[in-house]
């Protein structure tokens, strides 16, 4: 996992960032 910090790291954000708006956008619904 060498120089993997920017990838892994931003793709682990979009994905918490996504399921965080699907799951507040059906909280909310």
């Amino acid at each position: 996992m060498s120089g993997g910090n920017y990838g892994g790291g931003f793709a682990l954000i979009v994905v918490l960032f996504i399921i965080l708006i699907i799951a507040g956008a059906g909280f909310v619904k």
